[in-house]
């Protein structure tokens, strides 16, 4: 990537995050953060490659900031409700404008994606489509599964060591960085408000150690710790609404689970009979006493008993039986494990009860490299739980994947069926 697509590219994904995230707008707020902002990128480091950072709040509980190529960096409501001082917002705040001054988030995505990546970009600049999006129809994924947003322990470590020496310059303690990781750490897994800044942000290995000697070498100053603005900050967050639920950008935002009373098994289960749906794409066998539903924009096709799903287009619920879908890859190679990475974090974080009950595997279907994930989440029917059983395939299109659903009182019943459909499963060539 150039200096030029670092920005363009971040450009594009901050588009996509703001879709996902509710953006305070509050004057007051907006100052606080600005003022601590300016202050870190008027450093000489930070401006080593002129980058154009901008500073936002999103409304979420949990204690994290992040900053895409490019310098657009995001703080959520929950990182300043539970900092103890000016200098440990503008802590984390060095640390992220530090992983776009030394370009952390293309390079990461470049190491996994070496071969991939410069013919997408290639293609980006022949035609006319945004750079974001050549690469993920390209089947490179950097949002959903976190290429421009998490990053390696020596990654880490830099951003911690070029962080302290920003928030130095700048005239804060930097002794505040090792202080408030240090209160991370001791907090991980006591609560789900600490869970996202520890995952996105992994301890590189005596991490508080590292920033203590890091500041030895820097020369004797006085410093400041609090500008007088948290308090009226933190006093603001209390009053804002509950922030809505984080969906991955290019998800569809999960519909409230409808909790109705599920119906008799005997009206649900396969007949054990089969019949053929056939379309341009694919053909595939099921059972014969289950209906066809084809959403109207023709993004997916779902076959399911009539009272297996609920509502209609992009608010229906499965939850018994299976929708087949594809994405499209302008016709680039198609890393499986990657897309189907990509995918389980989209549907995750869709749906935040949703985990992964069994390791994605290898397989084959009808002579193309798939991999089979299964799923476990809460059912649509009243009082039940729910398994999934994911299907991924590698196309020379792009990746077809399908979503086999029932309640786990019955998964086991239904799963030879589940089998057999996937058998069936034959693809135009």
């Amino acid at each position: 990537f150039s200096i030029e697509q670092d920005i363009q590219l971040g450009k594009e994904a901050a588009a996509q995050v703001e879709q996902q995230f509710d953006v305070v707008k509050n004057p007051e707020i907006d100052a606080f953060i600005q003022n601590i902002g300016k202050k870190l990128i008027a450093q000489r480091q930070a401006n080593s490659a002129k980058f154009p950072y901008s500073f936002k709040v999103v409304a979420d509980n949990s204690v994290n900031a992040f900053a895409l190529p490019g310098g657009s960096a995001f703080i959520h409501t929950g990182l300043i409700a539970k900092a103890e001082n000016e200098a440990q917002i503008a802590a984390v705040l060095a640390h992220e404008i530090s992983h776009v001054a030394l370009r952390h988030g293309t390079h990461e995505s470049s190491k996994a994606n070496i071969v991939q990546i410069p013919a997408a970009i290639a293609a980006q600049v022949l035609g006319s489509g945004g750079l974001l999006g050549t690469l993920e129809a390209a089947g490179i994924g950097l949002l959903a599964n976190g290429a421009l947003l998490k990053f390696s322990r020596s990654a880490e470590n830099e951003a911690d060591l070029m962080g302290a020496q920003i928030m130095a310059q700048a005239g804060y303690n930097p002794i505040e960085m090792a202080r408030f990781f240090e209160k991370l750490e001791a907090e991980t897994g006591k609560g789900s408000w600490i869970t996202s800044m520890m995952s996105d942000h992994p301890n590189p290995g005596n991490r508080v150690k590292n920033v203590e000697n890091e500041i030895l070498a820097m020369p004797k100053r006085e410093y400041m710790t609090d500008g007088g603005g948290l308090v009226r900050a933190q006093a603001i967050v209390k009053t804002l609404p509950p922030p809505r639920k984080r969906v991955a950008p290019g998800a569809t935002q999960a519909p409230v689970p409808a909790n109705v009373p599920m119906p008799g098994l005997e009206s649900l289960r396969p007949s054990g009979h089969f019949k053929t749906s056939e379309n341009n794409s694919f053909s595939v066998s099921y059972p014969d006493n289950w209906q066809t539903i084809s959403d109207p924009q023709g993004a997916s096709i779902t076959f399911a008993p009539a009272q297996g799903s609920m509502g209609q287009g992009q608010q229906m619920q499965l939850a018994y039986g299976a929708q087949f879908n594809f994405s499209p890859s302008n016709g680039q190679a198609v890393d499986i494990q990657a897309a189907t990475q990509s995918l389980v974090k989209a549907l995750s974080q869709g749906d935040p009860n949703m985990k992964v009950a069994r390791n994605p595997a290898r397989t084959q279907v009808d002579g193309y490299q798939s991999m089979v994930t299964y799923l476990a989440t809460a059912s649509p029917f009243k009082g039940q739980n729910e398994n999934d059983l994911l299907l991924t395939v590698a196309l020379p299109q792009g990746v077809f994947w399908a979503v086999f659903v029932a309640p786990d009182s019955d998964f086991r019943n239904v799963e030879p069926t589940y089998n057999q459909m996937i058998q069936s499963l034959r693809f135009k060539r």
